[in-house]
């Protein structure tokens, strides 16, 4: 049996951190009272609210005594590509303002339309000309956004 190397999956690490990585947050589906189970074969989020550009992106390596705590473990940053790629994304207290979120997703290779003027860091659903590919998708307890607050948001994905 073939088995993909460490080597291997940092190479699919460092494609991924070179494509622009965005978080959307949806409504999710208005029948969710609870989160559901997330299904491995989604490819977008039920309903988007906006698309928010990371902040960061690096690689990192598991380190129990690490500045990055997710669920699931702590990490340090890596100067080194590594087979975990690390994103921060921090919105803006407008952004989504009053709306509920359900779900969040994590997309590589989010495109704004081509009329829009370059730098734009949060782009709402008709903005986008292609959401780009769910990596990862995150059902949750409903957040209400509130415009006071500042949503900031750091996930690890690992191959």
């Amino acid at each position: 049996m073939a088995i993909l190397t460490r080597a291997g999956r940092t190479l699919f690490a460092q494609t991924i951190a070179q494509t622009p990585i965005y978080l959307a947050w949806g409504r999710g589906a208005s029948q969710w009272q609870t989160p559901s189970a997330e299904p491995i074969n989604a490819t977008e989020l039920a309903d988007p609210i906006g698309y928010r550009k990371a902040k960061k992106v690096g690689y990192c390596y598991p380190d129990d005594q690490g500045d990055i705590l997710i669920q699931g473990g702590r990490f340090s940053l890596s100067t080194q590509p590594t087979q975990h790629v690390y994103c921060e994304f921090s919105f803006d207290f407008t952004d989504g303002a009053g709306e509920t979120v359900r779900e969040l997703g994590l997309m590589s290779g989010t495109q704004a339309n081509a009329d829009l003027p370059d730098g734009l860091v949060y782009l709402t659903p008709e903005q986008v000309a292609s959401s780009g590919t769910l990596l990862l998708l995150e059902h949750r307890a409903p957040l209400i956004r509130e415009q006071g607050v500042r949503e900031s948001f750091e996930f690890v994905v690992s191959f």
